[in-house]
């Protein structure tokens, strides 16, 4: 059996069972480098090779987390989260509760939405804005597993369908120039409208998940905050001027440079000089936010060195050209068989953008030789990549709810993210990524 299909699996098996994602990663790497004939010294050091690739999305995360504790110890968002407390009221009735419920969903959709292109911040927003919110999500009994399938939703198909922000990398400079590169004579107008029946299914994926799987209340416990529900926090004004110029500064910082880090750094800075965190509590503040983002850290570095050996292996290419002998001439079956591998290889990289150039080598030729139209073949690759963003253990897309979500330590992150985003979207996007290559 392929190497890559053998890795993936056991990384999922191990995820699923509760190992540490670092560890199951790390293992399925060593398996999927003896597996796909590399010795053991060849394995290790493509594993250590591919570290490096990791370090820099790692060190973003670490400092996007001390940012965020340094945001929530400013007071703004403690005024945010009581302000919507305070909309429940003492007794709250039940319309009063469904209104403020569908408020917070809403605005949490629209926040993850304008994350990929209005302000294009990715997962920084969320450390920022969720953890402040548990409280009113547990009073609520909203099902964490709903914000999670929210949350991923927002992040994945925002860059599926809009070319802006980190739509147009992916659309444009990626999906765009790898198929074209691969001989497809595809144009920009072509890939937003070529992507959209393969989106509608993670609409689909939303809707069940927000009316049929999780709209039933869920109790988590909930912790007392610092103030009662009826007491209004003081903040001072120049904490709130602050603050919204650190996040204005972090913002403007990361679009000017393309850097995360710098970003991050520029906002903590300017809540360290600013007067509004004492020097005595700067470090803890420091070590607490990245203490938050730690674990997403190294996860992609672990999920990077694991990608590199699977590169190294050869077997990714060896797994789509063996589709030829499987396919025959059942154009149906060879969309479908796409698709899945596609989700196989993205659910172990854990990144639908570097998916693409692995597979659109391939997929391109072999989409042409079937006969599938230009607009069934950017269906086909752009499906295939994202296919399995949303369910990877490894995916930024599933770490950074679980990171905002288990602030508290009661969101599991592959019970409560991986599973739920795998099931309501991985599932209707093969689906309608296969009608899209049969009909377009």
């Amino acid at each position: 059996m392929n190497a890559v299909v053998i890795a993936v699996c056991l990384m999922l098996f191990l995820s699923f069972i509760r190992i540490n994602v670092v560890v199951a990663l790390t293992i399925s790497a060593v398996v999927a480098g003896l597996v796909g004939g590399l010795d053991i010294h060849q394995t290790i050091a493509a594993f250590n090779d591919g570290l490096g690739g990791g370090a820099q999305i790692a060190l973003s995360y670490a400092l996007l987390g001390a940012f965020a504790a340094a945001l929530s110890h400013s007071g703004l968002t403690t005024l945010i989260s009581h302000s919507i407390i305070k909309k429940l009221g003492k007794e709250p009735n039940n319309n009063n509760t469904q209104v403020v419920r569908w408020l917070l969903l809403v605005a949490i959709l629209a926040m993850a939405v304008s994350s990929q292109n209005i302000l294009p911040i990715h997962i920084a927003f969320i450390p920022i804005l969720i953890p402040p919110l548990l409280h009113v999500i547990s009073k609520l009994n909203i099902d964490r597993r709903l914000i999670a399938c929210i949350l991923t939703f927002g992040l994945v198909t925002t860059y599926m369908v809009l070319p802006i922000g980190f739509g147009g990398i992916f659309l444009n400079d990626i999906l765009l120039a790898n198929l074209n590169t691969n001989g497809l004579n595809a144009v920009n107008s072509q890939i937003p409208q070529a992507m959209l029946l393969p989106a509608l299914g993670m609409v689909c994926g939303l809707l069940t998940a927000i009316f049929i799987s999780y709209r039933k209340p869920r109790q988590y416990m909930i912790e007392q905050p610092v103030m009662s529900d009826t007491q209004t926090p003081v903040i001072s004004r120049k904490s709130i001027i602050i603050s919204i110029s650190a996040i204005v500064v972090t913002l403007i910082v990361q679009l000017q440079t393309d850097s995360m880090i710098f970003g991050a750094l520029s906002g903590f800075i300017i809540f360290r000089f600013s007067g509004i965190i004492k020097q005595d509590i700067s470090k803890d503040l420091f070590n607490q936010g990245v203490h938050m983002m730690a674990s997403i850290g190294f996860i992609m570095i672990a999920a990077a060195g694991f990608a590199a050996v699977v590169k190294s292996t050869g077997e990714v290419s060896t797994l789509v050209t063996s589709l030829g002998d499987i396919i025959g001439d059942n154009k149906a079956l060879a969309a479908l068989l796409m698709l899945i591998v596609g989700l196989l290889i993205t659910m172990g990289i854990g990144s639908s953008f570097s998916t693409i150039p692995i597979i659109a080598t391939i997929y391109v030729p072999l989409a042409l030789n079937f006969g599938f139209s230009v607009a069934a073949t950017i269906a086909l690759v752009g499906t295939a990549a994202a296919l399995g963003d949303a369910g990877s253990p490894a995916s930024d897309s599933t770490l950074g709810p679980t990171a905002g979500l288990n602030a508290d330590g009661q969101h599991d992150h592959i019970r409560d993210s991986v599973i739920p985003t795998f099931v309501h979207y991985n599932i209707p996007l093969l689906v309608f990524g296969w009608i899209a290559a049969m009909v377009l």
